[in-house]
């Protein structure tokens, strides 16, 4: 049970890249992964103690899901509610093979939902595991959105530059109108840590770190971290109106490794 069905709305919207979702609950909350091509994966992360209500009668339960369709059931009174006024949800699912039922209620009018679900999906492990990485940035949020707007989106990749020297963190971009370098000093305002062991350049396809901007809009802060292999994870530290915090975190496969020669 929730009070405000737009805490949930608004996480899973920031994974809502492909139709489908992979739903996990165990005792401490849900998972809500997402994923295209093998490339890129998104989980949205809802703690049990976002809910007034939660409880998970087995060790872990998982099923498949329309999240089109459970997005549309979510807000079907609306994404603009009036001041004062919430939507309160209560969803329930009694195991393999039955739908998710959601209750939706706003001002004293009820909505029963049914959403059918479907046989989980094998899903990718990224093997991204705290001890494998090799540098880590936190940053808050805008800095990164107004890299995003500032940034040629006419290019294909995107190149991440790390390093424990200068340019120490450096977004690179090579569009039609030729390449464009942002810079982040070690020092900067906007950087709340900083741990670069050694110097790695990545490129990842812009068409799939596109739907973490949604994420990215909604956070206030983002952790980028890189491991050996230039495995991508950005974790996106986001607060809702109650002061809640959730995170919702991208992984992205490089799109190849970068020689010396284009550098």
């Amino acid at each position: 049970s929730l009070d405000n069905a737009r805490h949930l709305s608004s996480l899973l919207r920031a994974v809502h890249f492909q139709d489908h979702a992979t739903c996990f609950a165990t005792a401490n909350g849900l998972r809500v992964t997402v994923e295209d091509a093998k490339c890129i994966q998104a989980n949205a992360f809802i703690q049990a103690e976002i809910f007034q209500e939660f409880a998970v009668q087995e060790e872990s339960v998982t099923f498949r899901i329309n999240l089109s369709v459970l997005l549309d059931c979510l807000t079907i009174f609306g994404t603009s509610s009036l001041p004062g006024t919430s939507t309160a949800l209560r969803m329930c699912y009694r195991g393999y093979g039955y739908p998710l039922m959601l209750f939706l209620e706003e001002g004293g009018v009820v909505t029963v939902c049914k959403i059918n679900t479907q046989e989980p999906d094998e899903l990718l492990d990224f093997d991204f595991c705290s001890t494998k990485v090799v540098n880590k940035i936190i940053l808050q949020s805008e800095g990164l959105r107004e890299a995003f707007a500032e940034l040629d989106m006419t290019s294909e990749v995107l190149q991440i530059t790390m390093s424990p020297d200068k340019p120490y963190f450096r977004l690179s971009t090579f569009g039609n109108a030729g390449s464009a370098h942002l810079d982040y000093p070690r020092d900067s305002d906007l950087m709340e840590a900083f741990h670069c062991n050694q110097t790695q350049t990545n490129r990842y396809k812009i068409s799939l770190l596109k739907p973490s901007t949604k994420a990215l809009a909604l956070s206030c802060k983002v952790s980028i971290r890189t491991d050996a292999q230039g495995f991508l994870s950005l974790q996106y530290m986001i607060r809702n109106e109650d002061g809640q915090i959730c995170f919702v975190e991208y992984y992205c496969c490089p799109d190849e490794d970068v020689t010396e020669a284009q550098l």
